[in-house]
Parts: structure tokens; C-alpha cells; sequence
């Protein structure tokens, strides 16, 4: 039969025990096995933390919870895949739950998560908020020159904008001004007006498509528009390009501003993906950022044609309004988006699943790139 020792006798060797003597002595010293002992220990020890007190045996059950989240993060760093996450992306993920949950997790847990150094977490903070107020005073001023550039009959060049914006206290150079009016697409009074407003004229006028939405091979023609959507309390603007031939999205962009470089860019992106294609014809509506001259030149710079759709007339740009349409059906209206990054995943994530997995009626239910795939097995 088991020896029953007293209560006061094993709240005693514990005390010893805590107090730092070893286990093993107290064993021989007191003739008591040290499983015994270990055995008390797990009962009556107490571990003191500033919320309560735990004993041996509740420290052991949050430990053994504790593994299982521990191995979690241990493997997701062994297999790699933090390395392969670009830096960017993980500081807009980390200050989007930084913001989000009320700094509900310290920048120290943030960082570790997603093996980021905090020194450069805070920079990408405080450079944010530098980029934020230079992009309000940035769009203010564009105001400005618009304003300017109406309000005196669309005469005035980036010198007397300067001018009048310096007599109401704005300091800013020409050069600036000069690249805003760019940006907007403004031009003043030129000596070769007449002749420049005949070519742009003849140059819009022209609807390469007539609503012949076909196409016999890919890169022969791709249409492009942008549309809206509102995150919170701004609005977010799509612009996406389109392959006619396949139907798949073969460029897009995520932008606050609907502005030319939105375009540009999104164009850039994708001729660089399709191989620089050649004898390409561009098809979109008349809105400023494709009429404007900086999109012309580009096109025209890459030996593309470009076509445009009649004044409201919609249906010119059938497919990529239709394109949108779908878009806004099966994932936009579906969600509800909470930042700028929540709605980019969103858009990413909705044409892969266009372009891959969608089936299209057009196609013969194929995918577009299925239907790109097929194309490509018969050359």
C-alpha cells in the first residue's frame, strides 16, 4: 500500500523545492522516490503570472496547446514560401491588419509573422503618410490648372498658369505645370492649331470595328475601357485590356485615378507580356485618357491602329463592357471590400478564375486561355 504522507509535509518539500533545492537530494535526504516528488510538483507547485496563478499540471495543458501553432509557423518558415512573397506586398498586407484591427497586434508580432525587419515596416509607414499628403496636394493642384486652363478660354500654356497660380501665393515651376497639363491632357493655343485639331478629328473619328466583334488570331485587336468602384469612402478605377480573339484579359490595373497614365501603363504591361505584338488595332470609347495624346503617340510609336466607338454608343465596346458587367455580378457586388489591397486581391483573383477557369459561350464553352492553348497547338 502507498504511503500517505501529510499534506504539511509535502506542502514543505515543496516549498524546499521552490526555493531551489534539487530534486534529487531532497530524494535522498528524505528517503522519498523523486518520481513521488515530481508527482507533488505537477500537483502543488504554483507558477505565478500577472493574471492568475497556474499550476504544473494547467502550465503543462497551455504548453502542449501551445506546440500546435508553434509547429504551424515553424513549417511555413521551413518550406520557403515567405522568401517568394515580394517585399511590397508584405508591407501592404501587414499595414492593412495593422490599421484594420486598431493596433490590436504589435508591430514586434506583425513583423515576426511574415519575417519582415521593423525598421522597414516603419518606413513604409511614415513614407505612405509623405506619399498620401504629397498625392492630396498633388491632386489639388491639378484643380488648380484645370480650373485655370477653363476658366481662360483653354489658352493659357504652363508659363501663364504659373503666373496667375504665383499671384494667388502658389510658388510652383513651369516644368511641373507643364507635366500636369500632360497628365490632364490639356493643351494650349499652338501656331499649328487648325492643323492639329483637323488631324486629332480625323483620328477619333475613326471605328475600326463597326461592332465586328471577331478576330482571327490573338493580338490582332484588343479593347480596353475602365470602370468604377467604391471602397469605403473613395472610389478605386479598373481599367482592363482585352484580347478579342480569345476574350482574355491580358492586362489590367488597379488605380485611385482615373487618369491617362492609368491607361499607358496598363497598355505598357501588357505588350510587354504578349511578346510586343505587331499590326495590333486598339479599340476603346472616346474617353479623355484614350483620346488623349500621350495614349496616341504611344500607339502610334508601337505601329498600332487605334479605334474608338461613336459618342454614346456603348454597345461599340460591347465586349468589355460586357466584360465588367460579369465582373461586377460575380464578384464585386458579392463582396464587401474594406481597403483598397481587399479590393485588388479581389479583382487578381476574379481573372484568373475569367481567364482559367470561366467557361465562355463565345468560345464554344472553352476558356480563354484554353482557347489561346488550342490556337497555339496548331501553328
Amino acid at each position: 500500500m502507498p504511503i500517505q504522507y501529510p499534506k504539511i509535509f509535502i506542502q514543505t518539500v515543496i516549498q524546499r523545492y521552490e526555493k531551489g533545492e534539487e530534486i534529487k537530494c531532497l530524494s535522498q535526504e528524505l528517503h522519498i522516490s523523486q518520481s513521488t516528488i515530481y508527482h507533488w510538483r505537477k500537483l502543488y507547485c504554483s507558477l505565478q503570472t500577472p493574471q492568475r496563478t497556474y499550476t504544473p499540471k494547467e502550465f503543462d495543458a497551455i504548453s502542449r496547446r501551445l506546440q500546435k501553432p508553434e509547429h504551424i509557423l515553424e513549417i511555413i518558415r521551413l518550406s520557403g514560401y515567405l522568401t517568394e512573397i515580394p517585399l511590397l506586398e508584405k508591407l501592404t498586407t501587414l499595414e492593412s491588419i495593422y490599421h484594420q484591427l486598431d493596433n490590436q497586434y504589435s508591430v514586434y508580432e506583425l513583423c515576426e509573422a511574415l519575417d519582415v525587419a521593423r525598421g522597414i515596416f516603419y518606413n513604409h509607414i511614415f513614407r505612405r503618410v509623405d506619399r498620401s499628403s504629397r498625392k492630396a496636394e498633388q491632386a489639388q493642384l491639378m484643380l488648380k490648372v484645370q480650373q485655370i486652363f477653363d476658366n481662360n478660354g483653354q489658352r493659357f500654356g504652363s508659363e501663364k498658369i504659373r503666373a496667375i497660380l504665383a499671384g494667388s501665393g502658389i510658388r510652383v515651376s513651369a516644368k511641373r505645370i507643364s507635366a500636369i497639363m500632360k497628365e490632364l491632357d490639356l493643351h494650349s493655343i499652338r501656331p499649328d492649331a487648325k492643323k492639329q485639331l483637323k488631324k486629332r478629328q480625323q483620328y477619333v473619328k475613326q471605328n475600326l470595328l463597326e461592332r465586328q466583334f471577331s478576330a482571327e488570331h490573338p493580338n490582332q485587336i484588343w479593347v480596353s475601357d475602365i470602370t468604377y468602384f467604391k471602397v469605403n469612402p473613395y472610389w478605386v478605377y479598373l481599367c482592363t485590356i482585352l484580347d478579342l480573339y480569345s476574350r482574355k484579359i491580358v492586362g489590367y490595373r488597379v488605380s485611385r485615378n482615373a487618369s491617362t497614365n492609368l491607361v499607358t501603363t496598363t497598355f505598357q504591361n501588357a505588350y510587354q507580356e504578349r511578346g510586343r505584338p505587331k499590326s495590333l488595332t486598339f479599340h476603346s470609347d472616346r474617353g479623355k485618357q484614350y483620346t488623349s495624346a500621350a495614349l496616341t503617340q504611344l500607339l502610334q510609336k508601337h505601329g498600332m491602329k487605334q479605334s474608338f466607338s461613336a459618342t454614346a454608343r456603348p454597345h461599340d465596346n460591347a465586349i468589355a463592357e460586357a466584360f465588367f458587367a460579369s465582373f461586377k455580378n460575380e464578384e464585386a457586388y458579392r463582396q464587401e471590400y474594406t481597403s483598397e489591397q481587399n479590393f485588388r486581391i479581389s479583382v487578381e483573383q476574379y481573372i484568373q478564375f475569367y481567364n482559367e477557369v470561366r467557361p465562355h459561350q463565345t468560345l464554344k464553352y472553352q476558356t480563354p486561355q484554353a482557347f489561346e492553348d488550342a490556337y497555339q497547338a496548331v501553328l
